[in-house]
C-alpha cells in the first residue's frame, strides 16, 4: 500500500523545497520508487528535483483543457476514459527512481465535473503502483475546497517563523477537518527558523494544536541555487537545510 505525504501551507513558506527534499531522502535511503505529484500551477517541483529538462513539461492540466476545447472530440472507436488514461500517461515524466507528474494550470472557465472526475480516478490507480506518494500542493487553501485531497497518510503543513505562518496552518487543518477529508494525521515544519526559538514562539506552536515534526534552519546556500538554476537535491551533506530535512524524514518515513 502506498503512503502519500501532502505538502501544504502559505506562499513562499517552502514547500517545493521541503517536496524535493523528502524526495530526496527517499531515493537515498532506497525507499523506492517515488511518484512525485506537482500540484502547484506555478509547477516548480521539476527544477527543484532536475527533472525539468529543455522541453515543455506535459501536464494534466493540458490534457484537461485539451479534452474540454474538443467538447470530447476523441478518435473514433476510443472510449474517453480510455483517451484520458493515455493523456495521464503520457504526463508521466520516468526517470530511474522517481516518476514525475505536474498537474499544470488550474480550471478555467466550463465544467470540468467529469473530467476531474476521471483524473482523480486514474491518478489514485497510479499512485497505487508506488510504494511512495508524494503531492507538493499549492498554496492557500483552494485545492482543499475544490476536495483534490484525499486519502493522504500525512498533511506535512510548512510555516515560516511567523505568527502569520502559524495562522495559516491552523486553518487548512481547520477546513481539511471540516471538510472531512481522508487524512489520517498532520504534522507541522517550520522552516527559515532563526538559531534560537523564542519562547513566545513555541508557546504559539502548541497553541495550534498540531504536532511539530522539525525546524529547518536557514540556509544561504538556497536562494543561490535557486539563481544558478541548480535543483536543490543537488545540496551537500554538510547543508544545516540536509541535516534537518533528514531528520524530520526519518522520523516521517
Amino acid at each position: 500500500m502506498s503512503k502519500v505525504i501532502a505538502i501544504t501551507g502559505k506562499g513562499g513558506t517552502g514547500k517545493t523545497t521541503v517536496s524535493a527534499l523528502l524526495i530526496r531522502y527517499l531515493k537515498r535511503s532506497n525507499k523506492r520508487p517515488i511518484l512525485a505529484v506537482d500540484a502547484d500551477p506555478d509547477s516548480n517541483l521539476p527544477d527543484a528535483l532536475g527533472m525539468a529538462g529543455d522541453k515543455t513539461l506535459s501536464t494534466i492540466g493540458g490534457a484537461r483543457q485539451d479534452f474540454f476545447d474538443t467538447k470530447g472530440d476523441v478518435p473514433a472507436g476510443v472510449p474517453k476514459e480510455a483517451y484520458l488514461e493515455l493523456k495521464l500517461s503520457q504526463a508521466l515524466i520516468e526517470s530511474k527512481d522517481v516518476d514525475l507528474l505536474v498537474m499544470g494550470r488550474p480550471e478555467g472557465t466550463g465544467c470540468y465535473c467529469y473530467i476531474n472526475n476521471v483524473l482523480r480516478k486514474h491518478l489514485d490507480l497510479l499512485g497505487n503502483n508506488y510504494p511512495f506518494v508524494i503531492i507538493d500542493n499549492e498554496a492557500g487553501l483552494e485545492h482543499l475546497s475544490r476536495r483534490t485531497e484525499q486519502n493522504i497518510d500525512t498533511m506535512v503543513i510548512v510555516s515560516d517563523y511567523s505568527y502569520n505562518g502559524l495562522r495559516a496552518a491552523t486553518r487548512v487543518k481547520d477546513l481539511a477537518e471540516e471538510m472531512k477529508l481522508d487524512i489520517k494525521s498532520y504534522t507541522l515544519i517550520i522552516n527559515n527558523t532563526p538559531s534560537r526559538v523564542s519562547p513566545q514562539f513555541q508557546k504559539e506552536i502548541e497553541d495550534t494544536g498540531i504536532d511539530i515534526l522539525g525546524f529547518i534552519p536557514h540556509d544561504e546556500q538556497i536562494p543561490i541555487f535557486d539563481i544558478d538554476n541548480k535543483a536543490v537535491t543537488e545540496l551537500p551533506e554538510s547543508s544545516p537545510v540536509i541535516a534537518a530535512l533528514n531528520a524530520i524524514a526519518e522520523k516521517l518515513f
